[in-house]
């Protein structure tokens, strides 16, 4: 179908060739790529700006845990020759203000409907269309619809007995205020030790008066080395920006570095000690990758980093028992670990206090606090930072319908069921950037490529004259097992047993089953690109 008979058939059955749900990364990128291949395109997005978890999230501290020059499109040298980062790891405030000038500079907002909740899509077979129903009774058709929800845009909400009692302020991580929130001379509670109370907890020590920290399970919390960058910074990186890219394509994780190919084996104990300190001093995620490349597999090696970064919270902390409570007693990394500005420094303050709640859990708010670890704590402010409905929360809580009117939420009942992450079959021309079982990587560079590889497949449905896209049943099981296999292939799937969100296990009733692909980005986009060349055969256009 050639560019003019689409727009024709537009104008007069269609809203829009392509709906978009989420204008985070994923959903411009996929704007971007659709406008590109001379596709209309129209996206929907509940907030009132551009962002996604970064207009959402913008919690005291809130920062990537990826570098700045990996955190971003690679898809245009004068884009990222007109943005400046300010920080190596940069902060709520700079990566949506990245994002808004992105819709800026390509005119994107006029193909963007804020404040818009989307409640529910359906596929009309007789028409081969999609369509999209909103909060407030709208109702929009297309013939492809992209959910580019994200990962973590559903939060977790437990349910604790006298919520609605709290004389005091309740503030949630995952839809902070847009106002400054007042810590001074207040008695804090933070719930939740993820990595949203890992990089809130030292900033409101600073003007709490008293800080609570309630803790289920300790983290191996690596240290960022967050720092300014300056100009000459800027010029080395610009200098080595094609190296850059094409380390995160390659690399495990899309991160801009070199996975190490030592083991635990090619080195004695002093030199492995060295290794893990330069590892640690680095900064960011360079300890899991650049010191071990077995760290995930071989569980001598896993043994020895969580014997270093335990040593590492014994010689911080001055507290010996409150430095042993925040000693993780499981295999490092089964939990996805955090990265950290000062947070065990921040328990050697006065005001700053722990409480293990994992063998006495939080029973109940009062009016005055609430009832944990065996005791009542006084409270003026409440913060919950408990983390996220992730991965498949996000589709789960649309009511999207595919052929013959099957719900995805019974098509996933017992786990996601995909063909790379990026489709299901009885959902034709469906897709889904950054949902279930693609890499657990950083994620631009995998949105990135997403969008790319749905464009060539929408061109390719276009060129042999079809309407509508669907994996074959098969080519999504072999996916699945392949996705389990390669879980099955690391020391990862014990992440279950420590309620780890990206096996579902944080969520109470949630299937437990691996929600990413543990083979590697850089596998990952090898095998996209070989699906492309192949001539998607694993894809039945009708």
């Amino acid at each position: 179908m050639s560019q003019a008979e689409r727009k024709s058939e537009t104008s007069e059955h269609l809203d829009a060739e392509v709906v978009i749900i989420g204008a985070g990364f994923a959903g411009i990128r996929a704007l971007l790529e659709m406008r590109k291949r001379g596709r209309t395109a129209k996206v929907f997005d509940a907030a009132s700006d551009v962002g996604g978890t970064w207009y959402w999230n913008k919690y005291p501290g809130a920062r990537t845990d990826s570098e700045a020059w990996a955190y971003c499109y690679a898809m245009s040298d004068e884009l990222q020759d007109d943005w400046v980062w300010p920080d190596r790891m940069p902060s709520q405030k700079h990566v949506q203000a990245y994002l808004s000038h992105v819709a800026d500079r390509f005119d994107l907002r006029k193909d963007i409907q804020f404040n818009t909740q989307i409640t529910g899509a359906s596929y009309d077979e007789d028409n081969r269309s999609w369509e999209i129903a909103t909060k407030d009774g709208e109702r929009f058709r297309s013939r492809y619809l992209i959910s580019a929800m994200g990962w973590l845009s559903v939060a977790n909400r437990p349910d604790f007995p006298g919520e609605d009692t709290f004389s005091g302020e309740i503030y949630r991580s995952s839809s902070w205020p847009d106002h400054d929130v007042d810590f001074s001379n207040k008695r804090v509670g933070i719930i939740g030790s993820g990595s949203t109370a890992v990089q809130m907890l030292p900033i409101v020590a600073r003007l709490a008066d008293h800080v609570k920290l309630f803790q289920r399970t300790p983290n191996y919390v690596l240290p960022s080395r967050n720092r300014p960058l300056d100009e000459h910074d800027r010029a080395s990186l610009a200098k080595e920006r094609e190296e850059n890219w094409s380390l995160v394509r390659q690399q495990v994780f899309a991160f801009p570095m070199v996975t190490s190919e030592r083991v635990f084996d090619s080195v004695d104990d002093a030199e492995r000690e060295k290794i893990f300190e330069a590892g640690w001093e680095a900064g960011g995620f360079r300890f899991l990758f650049e010191t071990f490349g077995d760290i995930l597999v071989d569980e001598r090696s896993n043994a020895a980093a969580a014997d270093f970064i335990r040593r590492r919270i014994r010689a911080i902390v001055k507290d010996p028992k409150t430095a042993e409570l925040l000693c993780p007693d499981y295999p490092f990394a089964l939990k996805r670990p955090p990265l950290g500005s000062h947070y065990f420094e921040a328990f050697n303050r006065d005001n700053v206090e722990l409480v293990d709640v994992s063998t006495q859990a939080i029973k109940k708010i009062t009016e005055s606090g609430l009832v944990a670890g065996g005791g009542h704590h006084d409270l003026d402010m409440i913060i919950f930072a408990t983390g996220f409905d992730a991965v498949t929360g996000p589709m789960m809580a649309v009511d999207v319908k595919g052929r013959g009117g099957v719900s995805i939420r019974d098509k996933w009942a017992a786990g996601p069921q995909t063909y790379l992450g990026l489709m299901t079959d009885q959902f034709p021309n469906m897709f889904i950037m950054t949902g279930p079982q693609v890499p657990f990587a950083n994620l631009p560079p995998i949105a990135e490529t997403s969008a790319v590889w749905i464009a060539d497949l929408m061109d390719s449905v276009s060129d042999k004259g079809g309407v509508a896209a669907e994996p074959r049943a098969e080519a999504v099981q072999g996916w699945v097992d392949t996705v389990n296999a390669t879980l099955d292939a690391t020391l990862l799937g014990g992440g279950a047993e420590l309620r780890s969100w990206f096996m579902g296990a944080n969520i109470p009733g949630k299937v437990q089953t691996p929600l990413f692909y543990f083979g590697g980005a850089g596998a990952f986009f090898d095998q996209m690109e070989q699906v492309s060349r192949d001539g998607f055969v694993d894809i039945k256009i009708s």
